[in-house]
């Protein structure tokens, strides 16, 4: 289970650092090579959509981690010990019958 959620951190990570350079700065960054993007989100342009989409994505990636880590965490807490075939193996099996005493020889009588 915890692969799942590290496999999805990975997938978030690169399409926020992606929505975060797509989004308008004072030098324009990376938005500058998406073309005209106002036609495609409205007058505005794509700071709205922008802003939202990240905080969604960034929501969704610091709950993942957060998922991430207390499935990681109870992944440590299960020891081998306490599973059910170590306890099997590790206790001595039960004699099924106890030895006979050994049978002393009457002595002859003088």
């Amino acid at each position: 289970m915890s692969s799942l959620f590290l496999v999805l951190q990975f997938i978030l990570a690169v399409i926020i650092t992606i929505a975060i350079l797509l989004q308008k700065s004072s030098s324009m960054g990376l938005g500058a090579y998406s073309g005209s993007n106002e036609s495609l989100f409205g007058a505005k342009g794509p700071a709205g959509f922008l802003a939202k989409f990240t905080f969604i994505v960034g929501l969704l990636f610091i709950l993942n981690t957060l998922a991430l880590g207390y499935t990681y965490n109870q992944s440590l807490r299960n020891s081998v010990v306490n599973t059910d075939e170590f306890k099997q193996m590790s206790v001595a099996p039960a004699p099924s019958e106890a030895p006979a005493a050994p049978v002393v020889p009457a002595s002859p009588a003088k």
